[in-house]
């Protein structure tokens, strides 16, 4: 699991527009199952808090099954809680939508 908390890191380069080239594909191609990166630029509190709860959410589960190894297989899920998370403290504006629509999920 690669948690890419960057601007723009599943963007890719405009001149080679057929291309999947961006840094979470190569994340993927380097053997990385799963790679949650951003498709434009972030703010720093709210990747704060998407990432805050992104990894809450991964240990509670990780907790409520008494595993004891950590599990990146449900990090879908977590992204998904965590975006949704993230859209409850925010207002129905065009700059709120901008704010939690570029977090993506890559990969099984």
């Amino acid at each position: 699991l690669a948690f890419l908390s960057a601007c723009q890191t599943s963007s890719g380069e405009e001149t080679l527009s057929d291309e999947a080239v961006h840094l979470a594909a190569w994340m993927l191609a380097a053997g990385y199952r799963r790679v949650v990166a951003t498709m434009w630029s972030i703010g720093d509190e709210p990747a704060q808090e998407v990432a805050k709860d992104f990894y809450e959410y991964l240990w509670r589960q990780k907790e409520d099954n008494g595993d004891c190894t950590f599990d990146g297989t449900l990090s879908a899920y977590a992204m998904h809680h965590a975006v949704q998370r993230l859209r409850l403290r925010l207002d129905n504006t065009e700059r709120s939508l901008l704010t939690w629509i570029p977090y993506v999920h890559f990969g099984y």
